[in-house]
């Protein structure tokens, strides 16, 4: 089974690339993607990685509060989405 993971607190010229290649040191990535502001194409600064649920915790441990291009990140299991109404 599949398990994302949220990433914060990303440099703003993070591609989904060097995300998945930062992970790809410590876990077999699945997936990931960069989240963009809709109207600008700019990155919001955070994204999302998809991992086989036996190496989720371990990609949190080895990744969490590591720099990433000179920013350290964030990153913990992804909460479901809460629908604003």
């Amino acid at each position: 089974m599949i398990k994302t993971l949220y990433v914060g607190n990303l440099p703003w010229a993070t591609t989904e690339d060097e995300l998945a290649k930062a992970f790809a040191e410590f876990v077999e990535v699945k997936g990931c993607r960069i989240i963009t502001d809709r109207e600008t194409g700019r990155s919001r600064g955070f994204g999302f990685v998809e991992v086989d649920e036996v190496d989720a915790e371990k990609a949190v441990q080895s990744m969490n509060g590591n720099a990433l291009s000179g920013r350290e990140i964030l990153v913990n299991e992804a909460r479901p989405r809460q629908n604003k109404y």
